[in-house]
C-alpha cells in the first residue's frame, strides 16, 4: 500500500520532544510494576501501581476507555499473548510468565511500551523466550536505524529482521495478526508494522515516523484465538506467549527510543541519536 493511501503522521523534532516525556512515563510504570511482581500479587494490584505513576506524572493512561477497555494497563499471563483485563481475582503464581502492556498521553502524546518477566522461580526456557523476543524487537528498530541511514530503509524491513532475529534463536511461534503501529497524537496510526515478512516492501523509512515495535512469540503453536470478552487473546495450543514493545522515532541523525530511559543507546551504540539523554 502506498503512503498516500495511508494514515502517517510524520512528527517535527520537537513533537518528538514530547513523545520522549511520554515515553518516560510509561518506562517509569513499568519499572514499578516490574519491581512489584511477585508470587500473590493481582494483576488489579499492578494495574493500580501504574496508573498511579502515570497520574502523578500528570498525564493519562491510554488504555483506559480505549474502545472501552476497563484498565490501565494490559496484564496477559502464561497463554496470554496480549490485552489481558486485570483482575482481582487473577493473582500471579510461582512460575508464572506475564507481559505488561503500557500506554499514557502527555500532552497530546503517546507512549507504548510492554515487558515480559518471569514470577518468581521461572523455567530458564520460558525467559530464554521473553529474551528472544526482546532481542528481535532490538533487531527490527536498527534496521530502522539502518534505513535511515542508507536513505533506502523500507518498512519491511523491521518485520525480516524481527522475523530473522526469531528464526536464528529457535523453534518460536510468531504471532500473526497483531504487531507494531504508527503512534503520535493517537496510539494507534499507520502503518500496522508486521512482525514477519520479505524486506524492501512498503512504505520508505521517513525522518518524522514513529512506530511501536512488538514481536509477539509462544513456545509453540502461532495460532491465537480471542476470548469471549472481546479482548484477551490467547494460544490456540496453550503454550506460552512472551510480548515486548518500544517506542521509537525515526530523526535526521539517527534513532530516538522513546519508551527507553537511555534513548537505546545500550542496545544500539552509534544508531542511536545525539538527542538522546
Amino acid at each position: 500500500m502506498r503512503r498516500q493511501e495511508l494514515n502517517i503522521q510524520l512528527k517535527t523534532p520537537e513533537q518528538i520532544e514530547k513523545m520522549r516525556a511520554a515515553g518516560l512515563v510509561v518506562a517509569a510504570a513499568l519499572d514499578a510494576m516490574r519491581a512489584a511482581v511477585a508470587p500473590g500479587v493481582s494483576t488489579a494490584d499492578l494495574d493500580a501501581i501504574a496508573e498511579k505513576v502515570i497520574r502523578d506524572a500528570d498525564a493519562i493512561p491510554s488504555f483506559k476507555g480505549y474502545h472501552g477497555f476497563p484498565a490501565s494497563i494490559c496484564a496477559s499471563v502464561n497463554e496470554q499473548v496480549v490485552h489481558g483485563i486485570p483482575s482481582a481475582g487473577q493473582v500471579l503464581r510461582e512460575g508464572d510468565l506475564i507481559s505488561l502492556d503500557c500506554g499514557a498521553v502527555l500532552d497530546g502524546w503517546h507512549g507504548d511500551s510492554a515487558i515480559t518477566v518471569g514470577v518468581g522461580e521461572t523455567d530458564p526456557a520460558l525467559l530464554r523466550m521473553a529474551e528472544v523476543a526482546e532481542d528481535a524487537m532490538w533487531a527490527g528498530i536498527a534496521a530502522a536505524a539502518r534505513g535511515i541511514a542508507n536513505g533506502r530503509g523500507k518498512l519491511t524491513d523491521i518485520s525480516f529482521n524481527i522475523e530473522r532475529s526469531i528464526r536464528k534463536a529457535g523453534r518460536y511461534g510468531i504471532v500473526d495478526g497483531y504487531g507494531g503501529h504508527g503512534i503520535g497524537t493517537e496510539m494507534h496510526q499507520d502503518p500496522h508494522v508486521l512482525n514477519h515478512g520479505k524486506p524492501g516492501r512498503g512504505i520508505r523509512l521517513e525522518v518524522g515516523l514513529a512506530l511501536a515495535i512488538e514481536p509477539m512469540i509462544t513456545m509453540g503453536s502461532p495460532r491465537t484465538v480471542e476470548l469471549e470478552d472481546g479482548w484477551t487473546v490467547v494460544t490456540r495450543d496453550g503454550s506460552r506467549a512472551a510480548h515486548v514493545e518500544h517506542t521509537m522515532a525515526l530523526m535526521e541523525d539517527g534513532v530516538w527510543v522513546t519508551t527507553a530511559p537511555d534513548g537505546g543507546r545500550a542496545r544500539l551504540g552509534e544508531l542511536v541519536t545525539a538527542r538522546q539523554a
